[in-house]
């Protein structure tokens, strides 16, 4: 798994060019209230009349910036925030550029800084609560009760307490499989690198980790339909169209499953992956074949794509819920080979590290009532730092969690 820093000369200083800053989503006076996103930016066309909107982007700066996907309680319906809480956010951002160091006669270190700070201060994205905008109060929707029931009972290399036999006890992420779906298009803790293609009837979106889409595109004739039900794929099964400058994208059939099924090919990628900030825990969401997400990419200057998505499952979430997030263009940003499959080990280490485990509690050489370290992952411990406290000094309490509740 390779993490690329963005260098100095990043999409934040491309963003703040003269006469692009008017074409962002600027912050109303209101800080409940979310206008469109805008649509009076005009794109170039390709040579075969579309919207030209070939880059690449990354979401880098969201993930480091703590834009929750959840929104901290302490936001209330508020999409944005207030003047002071955006200060300590700029801090924050400072404070992480200020860890590049000039690089040492030996090679150590990174000249430059990621250019965090920049993009905090001139991108009105930086003043959002939470990527999640529907519900208003930016928290997931309550889990249905058969979904809660699954949810709390599947297995992955994140749940406390499970044994590990056979690849079944691994979610899809664990194995290099899929990140899931939704969750593919959402900021994760490295390898945020988005790029699109485009030729006559195609858009190519490829993910720096794990996952490339093929979307054809539906005119007026050429009748473009998607799948036939049943016929499911990780990242679903995709058509788009143009509504004036914006691409819509319909995703349905989308590999459906649980975690609690011992077949592992009944198992699904979970729509939130735990390696986003602020999601449900555990990888273990269920996901049924009536899943379906509407994507809307709609650039609003030359140098960033917002991205809205709104995710439908009415046999897991009790409500659809949307998210709204920016893309930040960066064609310097280099994608790497995601080499995550050949040689994981980790499986077949974490299942002789468990059946070892078994047999010392067997022969009383190990404590069954030893600490699982995997409990972390029960509780939301992402810090939006213009919020939240600052972490407690060594030997004080760690301070309770501010996130907002996960689903259910």
């Amino acid at each position: 798994m390779t993490r690329r820093i963005v260098p100095l000369l990043c999409a934040a200083a491309l963003i703040a060019l003269p006469g692009t800053a008017a074409l962002a989503q600027p912050r109303p006076a209101n800080l409940e209230q979310l206008p469109p996103v805008p649509t009076d930016y005009a794109p170039p066309k390709t040579a075969w009349g579309d919207p030209d909107i070939s880059h690449t982007y990354q979401h880098e700066f969201v993930q480091n910036t703590r834009v929750l996907f959840i929104r901290p309680t302490e936001y209330g319906n508020r999409f944005w925030q207030t003047e002071e809480e955006h200060a300590r956010r700029v801090t924050a951002a400072e404070r992480s550029d200020g860890n590049f160091a000039a690089a040492s006669e030996r090679g150590i270190g990174t000249s430059g800084t990621e250019g965090l700070a920049d993009w905090v201060k001139s991108s009105p994205f930086a003043w959002r609560t939470s990527m999640l905008v529907s519900p208003a109060n930016g928290q997931i929707p309550e889990f249905t009760p058969k979904a809660k029931a699954l949810h709390e009972s599947g297995r992955s290399g994140w749940v406390p307490g499970i044994e590990y036999d056979w690849v079944s006890d691994f979610d899809s992420w664990d194995r290099c499989v899929s990140r899931g779906f939704p969750a593919s298009m959402y900021p994760f803790r490295y390898n945020n690198g988005i790029r699109i293609f485009q030729a006559p009837g195609y858009v190519t979106i490829a993910l720096e980790m794990l996952g490339t889409r093929v979307i054809p595109i539906r005119t007026a004739t050429n009748g473009v339909k998607h799948s036939p039900a049943g016929v499911e794929a990780w990242l679903g099964n995709s058509v788009g169209w143009w509504e004036g400058n914006t691409l819509v994208i319909e995703t349905i059939n989308i590999k459906s499953g649980d975690s609690v099924s011992p077949d592992h090919h009944a198992r699904n990628g979970s729509p939130l992956n735990i390696a986003t900030q602020a999601v449900p825990p555990f990888n273990t969401i269920p996901t049924s074949t009536q899943a379906k997400t509407v994507e809307r990419l709609t650039m609003t200057g030359p140098n960033a794509i917002t991205h809205e998505l709104t995710y439908s499952d009415p046999e897991v979430f009790t409500a659809p819920w949307t998210t709204r997030v920016e893309w930040i263009r960066d064609d310097d940003y280099a994608f790497f080979e995601y080499a995550c499959h050949e040689g994981n080990r980790m499986p077949r280490d974490y299942i002789s590290a468990s059946r070892a485990k078994r047999a010392g509690i067997a022969a009383g050489t190990v404590d069954p009532n030893a600490p699982d370290d995997r409990a972390q992952w029960s509780r939301i411990f992402d810090r939006d730092p213009a919020v939240a406290p600052p972490p407690a000094p060594p030997g004080a309490p760690a301070a309770a969690p501010t996130q907002g509740s996960r689903g259910g």
